[in-house]
């Protein structure tokens, strides 16, 4: 059941929110060789979100920096960076924009289109209010959690290698983890 009329957060208040990039970040995970995950992460370079007094309303734009990709590994995130994934050099941030936000059975979900590579497809991000708060030097903060997952190949990286025991080295579906804070703009 989907309920898009309206939605009551405690401690919510409507106005434009900046991320605070010290206190957020970007992860992802991805099935290495069949049997474990490779984790990474990006760094973000702007996110705001306008809140109009219904939180469905919202609006949400976001930019990560690829070139910023880091798994812990050098070889491996040049070779992201490369035209074999991100071709950070000719693309070099992920983008998102909402389309709009929806309770469905309970859960608060922001629909958009992400970019990457120059390719835009609509997402889902379920999204989890962590709370609200002003911190000791009088700046009204929120944190959230928002989690999707997504086919990589369908953002054209498509790029992966055989396995002698069979299967592939890299899998095809990307869960990507939000972690932000931010804070209310003062007039």
């Amino acid at each position: 059941m989907t309920d898009t009329t309206t939605i009551d957060v405690p401690g919510y208040k409507a106005g434009t929110w900046v991320l605070d990039p010290a206190h957020s970040e970007v992860t992802f995970s991805v099935r290495h060789m069949m049997i474990s995950k490779v984790r990474g992460t990006f760094g973000m370079k702007s996110a705001t979100l306008v809140a109009p007094e219904n939180p469905l309303d919202a609006q949400v734009e976001a930019s990560v920096d690829v070139t910023s990709v880091d798994t812990k590994d050098e070889g491996r995130d040049n070779h992201l960076r490369s035209g074999d994934f991100f071709d950070a050099e000719n693309h070099p941030t992920m983008e998102f924009r909402s389309t709009g936000a929806r309770i469905a059975d309970g859960d608060f979900l922001v629909d958009g289109d992400l970019t990457i590579r120059g390719v835009t497809k609509p997402v889902t991000f379920e999204f989890e209010f962590g709370g609200f708060g002003t911190d000791p030097w009088g700046n009204y903060k929120a944190g959230a959690t928002a989690k999707t997952v997504v086919n990589r190949e369908d953002f054209g990286l498509t790029w992966n290698a055989a396995l002698e025991t069979g299967g592939v080295l890299v899998g095809k579906d990307v869960t990507i983890t939000l972690e932000l804070q931010g804070a209310l703009q003062q007039d």
